[in-house]
């Protein structure tokens, strides 16, 4: 989440999902290895297409992430277009493999 939506919110959802799941688990969590750098118009409003463009760019991972196997927690998943750019982006960055999870699928229309 962009730190301009984070400062609208006060909290970031998917972070404390995260959080719960890494304590259940016993798995480790780093959610500053990559960070959302272009901040965007919310995707809720825009269709598929659109989703794509507007979130093109929009993350950036500083650290190596060779050889590791990362899951991205998010909330709710409706085009997957944000899920997809940053898998992508973790995998440029050296990650070997990359699942997300998701509490919530939306139907497609």
């Amino acid at each position: 989440m962009h730190q301009n939506r984070l400062k609208e919110r006060g909290f970031n959802q998917a972070l404390e999902i995260a959080k719960l799941l890494s304590k259940a688990l016993t798995i480790p969590l780093d959610y500053t290895a990559c960070q959302r750098t272009k901040h965007t118009p919310p995707q809720a409003s825009l269709n598929l297409k659109e989703r794509i463009k507007n979130i093109k760019g929009a993350f950036s991972c500083q650290q190596n992430l060779q050889h590791l196997n990362i899951a991205i927690i998010d909330d709710v998943m409706t085009t997957g277009a944000s899920l997809n750019e940053l898998a992508k982006t973790l995998k440029q960055a050296g990650a070997a493999h990359v699942e997300c999870w998701v509490m919530a699928r939306t139907l497609p229309k």
